[in-house]
């Protein structure tokens, strides 16, 4: 046997997904408040970044009608890393799962250059702008542990109190059994050696002292339960508020509750009255009382906090020309720009290598990420307009004009990819004269009418909420009664599918829809 070395040359081409073009696919993906923090987190990480002061007189300019009209400046680099993206996406299907390393994070080490930030004593813009952040609200075993602290209890129904308060889950439920509820306790109640009674107690006092009414319930039953009886408590006081009750309608709501719920909740409200005795309308009066109570009564004390829609473009008619146009509601975004001393000392010998190499890096950065931005509101601007071109009729006649619309038709006609398109559209609103409409709805697949034309799924999916809002109530819709009125708007798809979209919509089955 013999072994031989040899040397060989070999010229190939490998693409590889360079950390800037991940980041810039991310900038591209963010929605305008998302973008907003994601500036706001480099300007404060990034001293050769400064925020552009706005004049008064200047503040209305930039919100208003100037931003259509505004040109986007865009670096070669950065303007070709979108299509490098599209050629890689094309290669590398998987592409978009990929991660960069720490190495093409930003810095946030200042080093010696950090207290010239703030020259002559003067506030930095950049962090006036980012001083004011709302405090974090007080959780919801906070809250109910600050009004368990003040009640008047043996120090054995404290102790147990404190653990079921702090084994609600969000809606104020318990949902956990009193032995796991003594596990997770550790030794300090353990050696209480409480007894199941001892948790009922503690249980009824939570239940009874704290508010609102309703927290520490096991299930629906007892939460509504809990809530009738605290108003029931309240009969006797004057109050001006949505919560005042009429005496009858309270016993009727209670026997409901307590008696038949599961028939309740089956709408069965003819079985209900034949088995208690009680009429169709006091029945309905009891149930408009219980639509005022919750079934998620610890909400009142903690609000999710809502998801803040920023329309990233609007859509705005022009009468004199008969058309839409769009414009980006970018004035939202932080105005920023290279700090220009910074950008002198990088040049500067005079400045140490090592805070050159530093402002170097941060200017690099920052130029990218304003390059980035730019290339973004490009791109965007491009997908909007091709979107009011080829769904004309909905801004005209609404949802139920909506057309099939592939990404591909878009793609080929701005000359980009598809995974470009895609991000563009994700998680991004347009604000036209028919609403805050989500851009990624304007894209669907969709079928074809008797006439031989094409409809989109969410053109059916609103037909189909049409015909249910006009519906009687006293007698709703089938499922195959929606479909025979589809039909008759030449519509035709199966009765499984108007199941489908009217889950989707939200929309309870025809017994649960039905009013007596």
């Amino acid at each position: 046997m013999r072994f031989q070395t040899s040397q060989q040359m070999k010229l190939g081409q490998h693409m590889k997904l360079a950390p800037r073009m991940i980041q810039s696919m991310e900038i591209l993906q963010m929605p305008l408040a998302e973008l907003r923090e994601r500036i706001e987190q480099e300007l404060e990480s990034n001293p050769t970044l400064e925020m552009v002061e706005i004049e008064a007189g200047t503040m209305d300019e930039r919100d208003g009608g100037s931003t259509r009209e505004r040109e986007l400046s865009i670096e070669p680099e950065s303007a070709s890393d979108f299509a490098r993206l599209d050629e890689y996406t094309e290669s590398n299907p998987d592409a978009a799962e990929n991660t960069y390393s720490s190495d093409g994070k930003m810095s946030r080490d200042y080093g010696e250059l950090a207290p010239s930030r703030s020259g002559g004593g003067d506030r930095d813009a950049k962090f006036e702008a980012m001083a004011s952040a709302p405090a974090r609200g007080a959780s919801l075993s906070e809250q109910l542990g600050d009004q368990w602290s003040l009640t008047d209890v043996s120090d054995r129904v404290k102790v147990l109190g404190w653990v079921i308060i702090s084994n609600l889950d969000e809606d104020g439920y318990l949902r956990t059994g009193f032995e796991e509820l003594e596990l997770r306790a550790g030794q300090e109640v353990s050696a209480l050696e409480p007894t199941e009674a001892d948790w009922e107690l503690a249980l009824q006092a939570v239940q009874l002292l704290l508010e609102p009414a309703g927290v520490a319930a096991r299930d629906a039953q007892e939460c509504l339960l809990l809530q009738i009886d605290a108003l029931g408590d309240r009969l006797g006081e004057e109050r001006d508020d949505q919560m005042s009750v009429d005496g009858d309608a309270l016993e009727v709501a209670r026997t409901l509750v307590s008696e038949y719920f599961e028939e309740l909740m089956k709408n069965r409200l003819p079985k209900v009255a034949a088995r208690s005795g009680l009429t169709l309308d006091q029945i309905n009066t009891g149930i408009e009382l219980m639509r005022r109570l919750s079934l998620s009564p610890a909400r009142r004390l903690v609000h999710d906090t809502p998801e803040t829609i920023v329309p990233d473009g609007i859509v705005e008619y022009d009468e004199e020309e008969d058309r839409y146009f769009a414009y980006l509601s970018d004035g939202r975004l932080p105005d920023v720009r290279i700090n220009q001393e910074y950008a002198k000392m990088s040049a500067d010998k005079k400045v140490s290598t090592q805070d050159r190499t530093f402002l170097k890096k941060n200017l690099s950065n920052a130029q990218w990420l304003m390059d980035a931005v730019a290339q973004r509101q490009h791109t965007l601007l491009r997908v909007i307009n091709a979107v009011l071109d080829e769904q004309r009729e909905f801004f005209d006649y609404g949802p139920e004009a909506l057309k099939p619309l592939p990404m591909k038709t878009i793609a080929d006609r701005l000359g980009i990819h598809v995974a470009t398109v895609s991000r563009a559209v994700s998680e991004k609103y347009l604000m036209t004269p028919r609403g805050v409409v989500p851009l990624r709805s304007f894209f669907s697949g969709g079928l074809s009418t008797d006439s031989g034309e094409d409809v989109s799924a969410n053109a059916v999916r609103a037909t189909i909420e049409e015909i249910i809002g006009g519906e009687d109530k006293a007698k709703p819709l089938s499922d195959e009664a929606i479909v025979k009125q589809l039909k008759d708007r030449g519509i035709e798809i199966a009765r499984r599918t108007v199941a489908k979209y009217r889950d989707q919509l939200g929309v309870p089955t025809a017994r649960m829809r039905k009013q007596f």
